[in-house]
């Protein structure tokens, strides 16, 4: 069983960290840790694992009161002279990170020791297993590939929200709950843009596990939530082939490379591997990251409507760049530095929101449509790298067969979806050229307004764009669809009015 533990083990390369500071002083003796032993609340009662930098113990609370209480587990780092400072500012890192995290894609902070005397964090023990194994089964199957994808790419995005670039993300750092929710730890390389970045203070290169730093963290770019699509895009290119796109490097010598020199496709490893998989993994890969899908819920929303991924020539490619086309990436890498951004990760994250048009094509006004369409216009004019997803609802009927096809043998379906692009035709001009920037989504169900606020909670949806019907005395009596998606949403919702 895996433990909260984001530590690499050593079937994993480990974290790459570079010295710059001379530390130690102030630091207490290590403690001999051994079962039984109290520390402040907390009895250790089973040592769970060993890492590069740190020791995993079950503990419990001591004199804790009720019976609904979370497993815990204590990290203590692991400190026994002349080693890498890094190991010791990496946990100063993770302990000022974790208590401002929340959601159920974190473990739940509980305590923190200091260390003047004993440095630990104690944290909710996650009881599923880590990403790591299904890692060595490579290849998976692509079902599985594609949802191990979505639910890692949500997890993601949640943080990204929260202010926090992970930058070591990697297999052994996602745990699965039980209920399959991806769960990321170890945040001792992380950068919160509301806290101190110790480890961009203190030294002078690059931090990371190799197979999965992203082109700007060799180049010691720490603030772009974009470095975390780059590590998904490997783990990916890896679940999907079976191969590290990039090796396991272990020098920055080796870490350049991939400046210059790109992965074998995979459909050239895999041949079932389809295009639009290939497409969003060699995206997530380029080397610059305005080149990559622009948020973690743009990528998992394309993992989960495979139909609306536009192919590029990523989606055809079955072999490297030829040698003239790699000497000069090679040539233009050989002296470039990207001038780091001065914004923060949350304001580069906030420039690639999801915007859902909920359009009811059959029910609606012509003079409502159009101030819809309009509504959505300005908006994605004012946000240039939004994501436009216009969504109708096929009403279905909760009990009995509903009639799939209308008197002429058309399927109600497929109506639905050519309404919505006829719809939305002018503002396809505002997008043309952006790949993937507008999709279309026919939902299928009984509760228009429930299946709308699903798929933008699903899909981490930033905005709902949506039109509000005259009122009548049913609606009035039974709700409207608007006023229901206003209560239940968890982003923002605008209602349009003829």
């Amino acid at each position: 069983m895996a433990s909260s533990s984001g530590t690499a083990d050593s079937s994993e390369p480990v974290t790459l960290g570079f010295a710059g500071r001379a530390g130690g002083s102030g630091l207490a003796a290590p403690m001999l840790l051994e079962p039984g032993q109290v520390i402040d609340r907390f009895r250790l009662e089973q040592k769970l694992h060993t890492g590069g930098m740190a020791h995993i113990w079950s503990v419990s609370e001591v004199n804790h009161a009720g019976d609904s209480r979370l497993p815990l587990v204590m990290k203590v780092p692991r400190i026994k002279g002349g080693e890498d400072p890094a190991t010791i500012v990496g946990f100063e890192v993770e302990q000022m990170i974790m208590p401002v995290l929340a959601g159920p894609h974190v473990p739940k902070f509980i305590a923190k020791g200091d260390f003047t005397r004993q440095p630990y964090i104690v944290m909710e023990r996650i009881e599923g297993a880590s990403l790591k194994p299904r890692l060595d089964a490579a290849p998976l199957p692509l079902d599985e590939v594609i949802e191990i994808g979505s639910r890692v790419a949500t997890a993601v995005h949640e943080l990204h929200r929260q202010h926090l670039v992970h930058l070591d993300l990697k297999p052994s750092n996602i745990l699965f709950r039980p209920d399959g929710t991806a769960v990321l730890v170890d945040f001792g390389l992380s950068r919160h843009d509301h806290l101190p970045d110790l480890l961009d203070e203190e030294f002078m290169l690059p931090m990371g596990t190799g197979p999965y730093m992203s082109p700007e963290q060799i180049q010691f770019v720490r603030n772009d939530p974009r470095s975390d699509l780059f590590a998904l895009g490997v783990m990916l290119y890896h679940l999907t082939t079976g191969e590290r796109p990039f090796g396991s490097p272990d020098s920055v010598r080796g870490l350049r490379r991939r400046l210059w020199r790109d992965p074998i496709p995979p459909r050239a490893l895999r041949a079932d591997c389809p295009p639009w998989l290939q497409e969003l993994i060699l995206r997530c890969l380029e080397v610059k990251p305005e080149r990559r899908t622009q948020s973690a819920a743009q990528l998992a929303l394309d993992l989960q409507n495979p139909t609306q991924v536009v192919l590029t020539k990523r989606a055809e490619r079955l072999e490297r760049s030829g040698a003239l086309k790699t000497f000069k990436r090679w040539f233009v890498a050989l002296g470039a530095e990207p001038v780091e951004s001065r914004a923060k990760s949350s304001e580069l994250l906030a420039k690639s929101p999801i915007i859902v048009a909920a359009v009811d094509i059959e029910g609606a006004s012509d003079e409502l449509l159009e101030r819809l369409r309009e509504t959505v216009q300005r908006l994605v004019q004012t946000e240039p790298g939004a994501r436009l997803a216009c969504v109708g609802v096929m009403k279905t009927a909760r009990i009995g067969m509903d009639e799939l096809v209308d008197g002429e043998g058309r399927s109600h379906h497929v109506k639905q979806l050519v309404g919505l692009k006829h719809w939305a035709r002018p503002l396809g001009k505002l997008l043309e050229g952006d790949e993937g920037r507008l999709t279309f989504h026919v939902l299928e169900a009984p509760d228009a307004a429930a299946a709308i606020v699903e798929f933008a909670r699903r899909n981490q949806v930033d905005h709902i764009v949506m039109g509000a019907r005259g009122a009548s005395g049913l609606r009035r009596y039974l709700g409207s669809v608007s006023s229901q998606v206003v209560a239940e949403s968890d982003c923002t919702v605008t209602v349009v009015r003829a």
